[in-house]
């Protein structure tokens, strides 16, 4: 809601045409539907189109077997991207701010992540459901304390998520248990240590995939290159093909060329020696 007021009083200004998309995730029942209403509300006074939809998310997840975060993402993109190319709408502007990133840092590293994911979201990005549109975040280097100020000093009307104070989801632990911890007892300026550290990541995951991107230009001599940009190049490769590769997959196509390693039941992969990774499909056997 802050970031719709931000822009409504600069469009005018930068001659901008503002959309409202919502999408409503039905996880909170009547409070998930007065949200939707305040954004209605909000829209309709500014003068503004607004676009919803709305999705059974827990029976999208249950479906897929997905988390319920991972399953709201999917749809939630999927919204926006449909939207913004139906009404020819290039950039989808999204209200991430500082406290999201820091959070995102902490439940990356704790689930394993590199240096790319730990460099977090990025300024921008492609959609990663239509890469032809543009996802931007003009608020990522705001913090919620100010975001929350802009909004009271300027009578911006919100709706706190009650879901945000549940424990049961790790990024609510983080944020409610380990982040307060850690600033008590460690560092008070966690955030802006935890964001210079992240610039730094992003920074240097950016330099190796510039350099692994230049290599598979003209590959030649894999085994000189560098072991991180060894990774990258696998890496990237391995999402080309759709195979997304966690950290043991990769380390051992790039340990053992000419092996074949199974990803699922129909699907192999193997790296030759110069480099290159081959998928392979495998018919499955039948009943003997």
């Amino acid at each position: 809601m802050a970031l719709l007021e931000l822009f409504a009083r600069l469009s005018e200004k930068y001659n901008w045409r503002l959309s409202v998309a919502h999408f409503n995730h039905q996880l909170r029942g009547r409070s998930s539907n007065a949200d939707e209403r305040l954004v209605a509300r909000t829209a309709k006074k500014l003068g503004l189109r607004f676009v919803r939809e709305s999705a059974d998310v827990q029976e999208y997840a249950s479906e897929r077997k997905l988390s319920v975060e991972m399953a709201a993402r999917t749809l939630r993109h999927g919204f926006l991207a449909r939207v913004a190319a139906r009404l020819r709408i290039r950039t989808v502007a999204l209200a991430h701010h500082a406290d999201d990133q820091v959070e995102l840092f902490f439940l990356r590293l704790l689930r394993g992540a590199g240096g790319e994911g730990l460099a977090g979201m990025k300024w921008q990005n492609p959609s990663p459901q239509n890469p032809r549109i543009l996802l931007t975040r003009p608020l990522l280097a705001q913090s919620k304390t100010d975001l929350q100020n802009f909004a009271k000093e300027l009578g911006v009307h919100f709706r706190e998520d009650a879901t945000n104070a549940q424990l049961d989801f790790q990024r609510n632990r983080i944020r409610h248990e380990l982040l307060p911890l850690l600033a008590e007892k460690y560092q008070p300026a966690l955030n802006r240590v935890i964001l210079r550290q992240m610039d730094i990541l992003g920074a240097e995951a950016d330099c190796v995939t510039q350099i692994a991107k230049e290599w598979l230009s003209h590959p030649e001599a894999f085994e000189a290159l560098p072991v991180a940009v060894q990774r990258r190049c696998l890496q990237i490769q391995g999402v080309e093909k759709g195979v997304l590769g966690h950290f043991d997959l990769i380390e051992t196509l790039r340990q053992t060329p000419n092996r074949p390693i199974a990803v699922n039941d129909s699907l192999l992969v193997s790296r030759d020696a110069s480099g290159i990774l081959h998928a392979h499909t495998e018919a499955k056997p039948s009943f003997n």
